[in-house]
């Protein structure tokens, strides 16, 4: 139901980044003015998100839903996913306002550090804005507490990307071949080998590893 109100928030965030650094007069002052309607609609759809979450929350926890489940068993939640600053977070990474949704995750990692979630979350926002060593990092992370093959396949090809955006081709086409022994039908790779061996073409991160988010 929010599809259709994030997607004119984009297109508005879009055309203030493409022109309000060259707008003048006016015209500048039009963007800004957009730009600061988006800034409070943010931070009120925030608001309202969170106090619907704290509904939803205190109704889980005083109501028996165990009728619900019987499909399939409860999985536990990861105790960040309830963490304020990892829901605004994810609402500044849907608007593309990747620095201010650094620093909400950031507090979500130093609380909790090995949230593979939450390092995703900084590594994309960091990647949109240009710093891939840092994003590598919390990659680099990520992997050591990864147990699910396709998902560590998917974390070995962004950093592989990483590595061949820097012009570091062997040690890019290792990480591919890693991505590769843990899920051989991920099609990513293969591509970004291609461009390795060429030294030319346009890496594939990956949309599973984006939908993620």
């Amino acid at each position: 139901m929010f599809q259709h109100l994030f997607a004119e928030m984009n297109e508005m965030l879009q055309e203030i980044v493409i022109h309000y650094p060259t707008a003048e007069g006016t015209r500048r002052e039009e963007l800004l003015c957009k730009y600061n309607l988006l800034r409070r609609l943010s931070d009120n759809v925030m608001d309202e998100w969170l106090a619907f979450a704290e509904k939803m929350n205190n109704f889980s926890q005083g109501t028996d839903l165990s009728y619900a489940q019987e499909e399939e068993p409860p999985q536990r939640e990861a105790p960040e996913l309830s963490m304020e600053s990892f829901v605004r977070g994810q609402g500044y990474y849907k608007l593309l306002m990747y620095p201010q949704c650094i620093e909400q995750f950031k507090a979500v990692i130093s609380r909790y550090p090995d949230s593979l979630s939450g390092r995703l979350y900084l590594a994309m926002s960091y990647l949109h804005q240009g710093e891939g060593e840092t994003a590598w990092e919390h990659l680099n992370h990520m992997i050591t507490l990864v147990r699910n093959r396709k998902l560590k396949a998917m974390v070995y090809n962004a950093m592989g990307c990483i590595r061949a955006s820097q012009k570091r081709y062997p040690e890019a086409q290792e990480l591919f071949g890693l991505s590769l022994q843990h899920d051989p039908s991920l099609p990513e790779p293969n591509v970004n080998l291609e461009v390795c061996r060429l030294k030319d073409g346009e890496l594939q991160y990956g949309s599973q590893l984006v939908s993620l988010l």
